[in-house]
C-alpha cells in the first residue's frame, strides 16, 4: 500500500473515530439529569415510606401515609421531570431572564419585576394557613433536595446555558400564580392596539369601531343577568391620549368546559369535560400527576411545574375544569405631573411622590443594567420611564388580595358544592369560569373573577388626577354569575360573552366570540342521552360555526355577479358541498380561513398601513368582533378601500377577499382547488426555547414535527394561529380531559407533550401521536389498578 492511501485511510479512521466520539458525548450530554424511577431512594425529612408508581406514560402516581410527605415527594419527583422548566418560569416571574438568555430580554424582565408578583406572593404567603405553607416549604425541600442529589448531573439546558439553579423556596411556588394571572389577562395588548387604532384614523371610523356587543346573545350565563340599574358608562372614547408600552404579553389562551347531569348521561351520573388552550410548546404548561395519602387524599389532573397541588382535575367526590372569563381586569390613568417636579404626580388636588424602586438587570455575561420603575398608588407607570409627558399608569387585578393558592387546595380535598363554592371565592386574580360535577349527580358553573366595580369608560384612558375613576371594590362572590343544577341538565362555557347587558357590573368587551359554545351546546342537545364516546366526539370536533355562518353569504355573492361565478365556478362547488369541517383533507376549509384572512386585510389594511395592521392582526378577539359587527350589520365605513376612487360595499370586499384567496392559493399551491388540503397549509411544529438553535436542536432533537392537522381557531377542537402569521399554529389544547362520575377509573386524559421535559427520555413526546390523533389515555385512581400498571415503582425512605 502507497504512503498516499495509508494516509487515506489514516484520515478516514480518525474521522470516524473523532465521529463516534462527538457520537458519544453528545449521546451522554443528553442522558444529562435523567431521573431515576425505580428502585429505593431516601429523602431527608420524610416521616414514612413514599411509593411512587409510574405508568406507561410516566406519569407519577404518589401514595403517601401523611401530607408532609406527600408533597416533599411531590416536589422531588416534580424536579426529575421539569426541573429546567420550573427553573425558567421563576425566572420569568422574577424578571430575570436576562441572566441567562442576555440582553434581549432586559425589557421584559423590567416588565416582570413592574408587576410586583413576589411582593403579592408575599401578600398571600402572610395570609394563608400554616398548614398550607407547612405543605408548600415541605415541597421546596423535596425539590431541593434533588438539586443537592443531582448537583453534578442537572439537565441538559443547564449545562447549555451555563449556569446552576438556585434552592427553591415557597415564594417561587406562589409567584406562579401571578404568572398565570398575566398570562391570561385580556387588555394589556388589546386595548394598546385600539387606542392606537383610535388615535389614528378619523371619528367617524373610530365610532365605527366602538365594541356594541348588544346583538350577541348567546352567553354562558343565560339566566342569571338582572332587571337592576345599570352603571354609567362614557358615550364617547374618542379623547382617549395614550402612549402605551409595546411589549410583548403572554401566551393568548382560550378554552372549554361542559358539564352534564345525570339525566343526560348514559350512565346516569354526570360527565365533565374541559381542555384549556394555552400556549402550544415544549415542555408543555402542565405536569400530570395523582397524589394519594392513604385515607384523607386521592386527587389527579394537571399541575403547573413547580406548583404541588392539582389546578385541574377530580378527587373521589368532585371533579373541575377552568376556561378564561376573558374579564377586563385592567385599567390605565393618565397622570398629571408637577412640571416643577417631575417625580410627583396630582391626586385630588395634591401632589403625591411618586414611588421609585431601582432595579438592577443582571445580563449574561457580567454586564448590570439599572432601571428606576416609578409607582403611584395604583399601580406601575408602564410608558417609557424617561419621557415623563403624558404619563400612564396601570391598576391590575393581578396585584388585589386574592389567594389562588388557597383555591387549589381546598379544591383538592372538596367533597360537595358547598366545599367547591368555598373554595373558589378566593380566586381573584385568575379569573375563570370554573365547571363542577359531583358523585352525587349535581353540575354547576361559577363565574370565579375579580370584576373590578368602576365608573367610566373601561376601554378609555381615565384621568389619573382623581379618585372619581378608582375602582370602588370588587363584585362580592355571591353576585357572580353562577348556576346549579339548571333545568336543561347541562352547563358549558368556551370564552364567550360571560352575561347579557341587564348584569349591574361590566366584565369585559375582550370576549371570543360565541362559534366554539355554539357548536359544543348544539352537539350536547342533538341527543337525549351522551356516553364518554359523545364527549370525545365534542372535544375533538372540527366544524366551524364561523364558516357555516358566512357560507350562504359567499355562495350568494358568488351567484349574484355571472363573471364571478364563471371565474370561481370550481370554488362554488367546493363551498356548495362543504359542512363547515376542518379536515386535514379538506380544501375547501383552506379557501375559507384564507378568505377570512384576506378580508381583514382588505378591510383594515388600507385605513392602519403596514405597522398597525400587523399589530391589530395578532389580536384576534378584536378582529373576530370587529368583522362579525360588519357582517352583522351588513357593511361599515371601513369596507370602502381608501386608496380607490371608487366607494367599495360590503359585497365589494367579500368578493375581492374570496378572489385574492383563489390567487394565493393559486400560486402557493396549485391552480386544481383538489390540491389545497387542509393539513398541508395547517401544521402544528412544537418547539423547544433551545430549539430555536438550529444545532442544538439537530443535535438533541429538542422540537417535534410538522405533524398535519385539522380545526382552526374558530372550532371546538382549536389549533390557532394568529392572522398576521397564516397558519402557524401557535395555540391550541394545553390538556384534554373527560371525567365520568359513575367510574372516575374510566376518566380519559391527553397532553400534547409529555410527562418528561427531558429530550433522552422516552417520555419526552411521548403523547404527541395521541393528542394530534385525537385519542386519550387512561387516567387511573384505583390503587389496585395502578400497582398493577407500574411500569416503574420507586420508594422514598427517611
Amino acid at each position: 500500500m502507497n504512503r498516499g492511501k495509508k494516509v487515506i485511510i489514516g484520515l478516514i479512521i480518525l474521522i470516524l473515530v473523532l465521529a463516534v466520539a462527538v457520537f458519544l458525548y453528545v449521546n451522554n450530554l443528553a442522558k444529562s439529569g435523567l431521573p431515576q424511577y425505580s428502585g429505593t431512594l431516601q429523602l431527608k425529612g420524610l416521616l414514612q415510606a413514599v411509593n411512587v408508581y409510574r405508568d406507561e406514560y410516566g406519569i407519577p402516581h404518589i401514595f403517601a401515609k401523611n401530607e408532609k410527605d406527600l408533597y416533599l415527594a411531590t416536589g422531588f419527583v416534580m424536579a426529575q421531570d421539569r426541573m429546567w422548566q420550573m427553573d425558567l418560569l421563576r425566572r420569568v416571574t422574577t424578571g430575570r431572564l436576562s441572566e441567562i438568555f442576555g440582553k434581549d430580554l432586559v425589557d421584559t424582565d423590567i416588565l416582570m419585576r413592574a408587576l410586583q408578583i413576589t411582593k403579592k406572593s408575599n401578600y398571600v404567603i402572610a395570609h394563608t394557613d400554616p398548614t398550607v405553607i407547612s405543605h408548600l416549604q415541605a415541597f421546596a425541600d423535596g425539590v431541593n433536595q434533588y438539586l443537592e442529589l443531582h448537583a453534578e448531573n442537572l439537565p441538559l439546558e443547564f449545562k447549555i446555558l451555563g449556569y446552576k439553579p438556585e434552592n427553591w423556596k415557597v415564594e417561587d411556588s406562589v409567584n406562579l400564580i401571578g404568572y398565570m394571572a398575566w398570562d391570561l389577562t385580556m387588555p394589556w395588548t388589546t386595548e394598546t392596539v385600539l387606542h392606537k387604532i383610535w388615535k389614528k384614523v378619523d371619528q367617524i371610523h373610530a365610532k365605527a369601531l366602538t365594541p356594541d356587543v348588544k346583538y350577541i346573545t348567546d352567553v354562558i350565563y343565560p339566566s342569571f343577568a338582572k332587571a337592576r340599574h345599570l352603571p354609567e358608562l362614557s358615550n364617547t372614547i374618542l379623547n382617549a391620549s395614550q402612549k402605551l408600552i409595546e411589549i410583548g404579553a403572554g401566551i393568548f389562551s382560550a378554552s372549554n368546559n361542559w358539564a352534564v347531569a345525570g339525566k343526560k348521561s348514559i350512565t346516569s351520573k354526570p360527565i365533565l369535560a374541559n381542555d384549556m388552550h394555552l400556549g402550544l410548546f415544549i415542555p408543555g404548561i402542565w405536569y400530570q400527576m395523582h397524589q394519594v395519602v392513604e385515607g384523607k387524599l386521592n386527587v389527579t389532573g394537571v399541575a403547573i411545574p413547580g406548583e404541588p397541588s392539582i389546578v385541574c382535575g377530580h378527587n373521589e367526590h368532585i371533579a373541575w375544569g377552568m376556561t378564561n372569563v376573558m374579564v377586563d381586569d385592567m385599567d390605565f390613568y393618565l397622570e398629571k405631573v408637577n412640571p416643577n417636579n417631575k417625580m410627583q404626580y396630582q391626586f385630588n388636588g395634591q401632589w403625591k411622590n411618586f414611588t421609585v424602586v431601582k432595579e438592577d438587570i443582571k445580563i449574561k455575561g457580567g454586564e448590570t443594567v439599572s432601571k428606576e420603575i416609578l409607582f403611584t398608588h395604583r399601580g406601575p407607570v408602564i410608558t417609557d420611564f424617561k419621557k415623563m409627558d403624558d404619563v400612564i399608569s396601570m391598576r391590575w387585578m393581578g396585584n388585589e388580595p386574592s389567594n389562588e393558592l388557597l383555591t387549589v387546595y381546598m379544591l383538592n380535598r372538596a367533597k360537595n358544592w358547598n366545599d367547591f363554592t368555598s373554595a373558589i371565592r378566593h380566586f381573584r386574580s385568575v379569573s375563570q369560569n370554573i365547571v363542577y360535577a359531583d358523585t352525587s349527580g349535581n353540575i354547576g358553573l361559577y363565574c370565579a373573577a375579580g370584576i373590578p366595580i368602576r365608573k367610566g369608560n373601561p376601554m378609555m384612558v381615565n384621568p389619573g388626577w382623581t379618585d372619581a375613576y378608582d375602582w370602588k371594590g370588587i363584585v362580592p362572590f355571591e353576585q357572580q354569575p353562577h348556576v346549579y343544577n339548571p333545568k336543561d341538565g347541562f352547563v358549558a362555557s368556551a370564552n364567550n360573552k360571560t352575561v347579557m347587558e341587564q348584569y349591574p357590573y361590566y366584565i369585559s368587551y375582550w370576549f371570543e366570540m360565541p362559534w366554539r359554545y355554539n357548536r359544543i351546546t348544539k352537539l350536547l342537545q342533538q341527543k337525549v342521552k351522551l356516553s364518554v364516546n359523545d364527549f370525545k366526539a365534542i372535544q375533538t370536533d372540527q366544524v366551524s360555526e364561523l364558516a357555516i355562518i358566512w357560507k350562504p353569504l359567499l355562495l350568494q355573492i358568488i351567484e349574484g355577479d355571472s363573471s364571478l361565478k364563471e371565474s370561481l365556478k370550481d370554488i362554488y362547488t367546493i363551498l356548495k358541498d362543504w359542512d363547515g369541517s376542518y379536515t386535514v383533507d379538506s380544501s375547501a376549509a383552506t379557501l375559507f380561513d384564507t378568505f377570512y384572512i384576506k378580508l381583514s386585510y382588505n378591510i383594515f389594511h388600507d385605513e392602519l398601513g403596514d405597522e398597525l395592521y400587523e399589530e391589530l392582526a395578532k389580536e384576534r378577539v378584536l378582529v373576530n368582533l370587529f368583522i362579525d359587527t360588519i357582517r352583522v350589520h351588513k357593511g361599515s365605513i371601513w369596507c370602502d378601500d381608501i386608496s380607490t376612487p371608487a366607494k367599495e360595499s360590503f359585497n365589494d370586499i367579500i368578493a375581492r377577499s374570496l378572489k385574492d384567496a383563489v390567487d394565493l392559493l393559486d400560486d402557493d399551491f396549485d391552480s386544481n382547488p383538489e390540491k389545497w388540503k387542509w393539513g398541508k397549509a395547517h401544521k402544528l411544529i412544537l418547539k423547544h426555547p433551545l430549539g430555536e438553535v438550529k444545532l442544538l436542536d439537530w443535535l438533541f432533537g429538542y422540537n417535534r414535527g410538522p405533524y398535519p392537522v385539522g380545526g382552526s381557531f374558530h372550532t371546538v377542537c382549536p389549533y390557532s394561529y394568529k392572522l398576521n402569521n397564516p397558519f402557524v399554529i401557535t395555540d391550541g389544547a394545553s390538556q384534554r380531559h373527560i371525567f365520568p362520575m359513575h367510574n372516575l377509573n374510566e376518566s380519559l386524559t391527553v397532553i400534547p407533550t409529555g410527562t418528561s421535559g427531558h429530550t433522552a427520555s422516552p417520555y419526552y413526546c411521548d403523547q404527541t401521536l395521541l393528542y394530534v390523533g385525537m385519542k386519550y389515555h387512561n387516567d387511573y385512581i384505583d390503587s389496585e389498578i395502578i400497582q398493577r400498571n407500574a411500569k416503574f415503582i420507586m420508594t422514598l425512605v427517611p
